[in-house]
């Protein structure tokens, strides 16, 4: 399997140059040259996810060094459930696909675990300290200083939008020692982005401090993604069998593309449909065909604060027109009114406690047509453990909600963070001072 630069797909790598690099020499972003046909009858949607994305990902890593290690890094990558929950009461068929299992709450965590098991396998024999270079926009940050936290030969540093994210999503992000760095840019999660991708862009840095990517711009991230769709598409397939069809929350448009990978290479995946906040960037390109990167507008569910989505450069090269796209995705835009109201009428019609981020999902998938909900078995994924924004959660359903025990350590941890402008030598600076931390 060869992954090329949707910039260029002439420039072409295997899959561990792809991990390790991140970005393709010329700024695109890596994915495969051809997605491969998975023949989905001999596989079973009740088996463990360790068990099934070997199976899965085989393809993928196929002629690659890393294939040898895919169980392993399986194995420790997939070592907490994601299950598929009934909503009771409903009178469609209707799951929630709750991905917040994990040791920071948040689907994220599978993405970040899989590419250190990946990247600590190929950086084994290398002396040199791998840094690893995250914009976030409140989760991918936690997740990643987990996965990465203690291991020899790695340094994390993770950037944020000061004043944009939730209280216990910055606590998550600034509550680590030793081998990770906290920054708060001053700006929004489009400059912390702009900043990565610059710091990539110059030779000069990416050979200094030898930066690697965690963000879902690396392929790391989104196959163990493909995984988790595929695996409930499956369980409903054994079940019911019917395809069934996904409303996705969407902010950098990572999980979007791995669902829609997996649908693509032969996983039984009916539609798909995006969920995103109040910022329209890819609802108003469905809907008029005019891409318009803007700016991001910060909103309840700040990992959806997203203006200039980076992995649509992976959906463009799947449908290369905005015909193409449309007949294959939707788009919903909910914005903070519908997203408080979602929770609030959730809990109430059937006990869901959900993020705001699961909110605009659900808020989502009401939108649909009556008989359109009724036709399909929907699944709403579920991204972030509500705990994680219990200033919104709470005052709108009335009670406490008790974040998971792995979530409340990370609370208990003291905070460090440092503040920086946004801008390129502002980055290039903390990154020597970083260095400089034992």
């Amino acid at each position: 399997m060869k992954y090329a630069s949707t910039r260029d797909p002439a420039l072409a790598a295997g899959l561990s140059t792809a991990l390790a690099d991140g970005l393709a020499p010329d700024g695109g972003l890596y994915l495969p040259r051809a997605l491969p046909a998975i023949d989905a009858s001999g596989l079973e949607g009740r088996a463990p996810l360790h068990e099934l994305a070997p199976r899965l990902l085989a393809p993928f890593f196929a002629g690659d060094p890393l294939a040898r290690a895919l169980s392993a890094i399986c194995v420790e990558a997939f070592d907490f459930p994601a299950p598929l929950a009934t909503v009771q009461g409903s009178p469609e068929r209707l799951s929630i696909l709750e991905l917040f299992h994990g040791p920071t709450a948040a689907f994220k965590d599978f993405g970040a675990r899989f590419l250190a098991a990946c990247l600590a396998r190929l950086h084994a024999a290398d002396q040199r300290t791998l840094t690893v270079l995250v914009a976030t926009s409140g989760d991918t940050g936690g997740a990643v200083a987990a996965a990465f936290h203690g291991r020899t030969g790695f340094r994390v540093v993770l950037l944020y939008p000061e004043g944009r994210v939730s209280p216990v999503q910055e606590r998550q992000l600034t509550c680590w020692d030793g081998n990770v760095t906290s920054l708060a840019v001053r700006g929004s999660f489009d400059d912390c982005q702009r900043m990565v991708k610059q710091a990539f862009g110059e030779a000069r840095l990416r050979e200094e401090f030898a930066l690697t990517s965690a963000n879902s711009i690396n392929i790391g991230r989104l196959l163990p993604q493909l995984v988790l769709f595929a695996a409930a598409a499956l369980r409903i397939r054994d079940a019911e069998g019917v395809a069934p069809s996904f409303v996705i929350p969407s902010g950098n448009l990572g999980l979007a593309t791995a669902c829609t990978w997996a649908r693509e290479a032969g996983l039984p995946i009916g539609a798909i449909v995006l969920a995103h906040n109040a910022n329209r960037t890819v609802p108003d390109f469905l809907a008029d065909g005019n891409w318009r990167p803007r700016p991001s507008v910060a909103t309840l569910a700040s990992a959806m604060d997203v203006g200039d989505p980076s992995n649509m450069e992976r959906l463009m090269a799947l449908y290369p027109t905005r015909g193409a796209m449309a007949g294959g995705l939707r788009a919903v835009s909910i914005d903070d009114a519908g997203i408080r109201a979602a929770i609030r009428a959730e809990f109430a019609r059937a006990g869901l406690m959900l993020c705001p981020h699961s909110a605009a999902g659900l808020a989502a998938y009401r939108t649909l047509p009556e008989a359109e909900r009724r036709g399909a078995h929907w699944v709403v994924a579920a991204t972030a453990h509500p705990a994680k924004f219990p200033e919104t959660v709470e005052p709108l359903l009335g009670r406490r909600v008790e974040p998971p025990p792995a979530l409340a350590a990370l609370l208990g941890r003291p905070s460090r963070v440092s503040r920086i402008d946004a801008g390129i030598d502002a980055l290039a600076a903390a990154l020597r001072e970083a260095a400089c931390t034992p």
